[in-house]
């Protein structure tokens, strides 16, 4: 059993042994639905940080309304993702850090599990939950390996849905493992992933050149480069909607999405690559950007990315 358990939140004393923070942008109903789960879910010592990213519809007056323990910090337009969470994550105090979006709600003892795991596996920079769409099925996104040009081709091509389990052509997202089982993975997903405080220090913080999409991947790559591990914890479990937030700018929002694509592939890829074949990568990324848009403006689904 880890120390963890024995921690009182009685304790007046007593550090948060897990900061959350979730950045908001007009989705005042899900985050109420967020914050009453965390409270109902654990009696850890936590902190919570809501930063209300120019939200126009009473988020931040409905939190401070309903739930007075939590720290609500505004910002004046939304500044995007990663600037969000970087504004208050070095203020934070937890040994432990929850990145959680506003349209999860955690089940019972999430956090509680996630953290004993962090705590009891000093190599560990982050874990992740099971997350589940409405429907009950796996998010992908929970488990992921690195968007690399093959994988991202056997993607395209759909080699990954031919030979869903192949850890080659589906490696991306993690065929080959059980949604069962513990494993490690390569990035999580930032809706609801648990970093150790140390991890962060080390590596930095979310890179601000990505405004939504993308920063999760690249945080967890660098986390990786430093010998951290990351985990897929399927006994610690979540719902999340997914797309509340890019639902109310469909068009910049899938911009957004492509242009994390070549971000992440510019930074991480690029130089160990030869022009023809960043070329490449560079049109495949916008051309699938063009089809996405055709599709949408077609039939009306707001869907951002799968």
């Amino acid at each position: 059993m880890s120390t963890l358990i024995l921690l009182n939140v009685g304790d007046v004393a007593t550090l948060p042994v897990v900061s959350v923070v979730i950045v908001s942008f007009n989705v005042r109903a899900y985050l109420l639905d967020a914050l009453a789960s965390l409270y109902a879910e654990t009696t850890l010592p936590i902190e919570v940080i809501v930063v209300d990213n120019g939200s126009s519809d009473g988020s931040a007056e409905a939190v401070e309304g309903k739930f007075p323990q939590v720290t609500v910090v505004r910002q004046r337009e939304n500044v995007g993702f990663g600037k969000a969470n970087n504004s208050v994550l070095q203020k934070s105090r937890g040994e432990l850090v929850l990145l959680l979006n506003p349209d999860v709600v955690v089940d019972s003892g999430c956090v509680h599990t996630l953290a004993d795991f962090l705590l009891a596996t000093p190599g560990a920079g982050a874990a992740g939950p099971r997350l589940r769409r409405p429907d009950g099925s796996l998010d992908l996104a929970a488990r992921r390996g690195f968007p690399t040009p093959s994988a991202a081709f056997y993607r395209v091509v759909g080699l990954s849905r031919l030979f869903p389990k192949s850890p080659r052509f589906n490696r991306y997202n993690m065929g080959s493992f059980a949604d069962g089982a513990v494993h490690e993975i390569d990035a999580g997903t930032a809706a609801c992933l648990m970093v150790r405080r140390t991890a962060i220090d080390q590596v930095g913080l979310f890179d601000p050149d990505y405004f939504m999409y993308g920063e999760d991947l690249d945080l967890c790559y660098r986390l990786k480069q430093k010998g951290w591990k990351i985990f897929y914890v399927p006994n610690a479990g979540a719902l999340h909607v997914k797309g509340a937030s890019s639902r109310q700018a469909t068009g910049p929002m899938v911009y957004e999405f492509h242009r994390a694509m070549w971000l992440f592939h510019r930074k991480h890829y690029a130089p160990r690559l030869p022009g023809p074949v960043n070329w490449v990568v560079w049109s495949g990324i916008w051309a699938r950007w063009a089809l996405v848009r055709t599709r949408q403006r077609l039939s009306g689904d707001p869907k951002v990315s799968a």
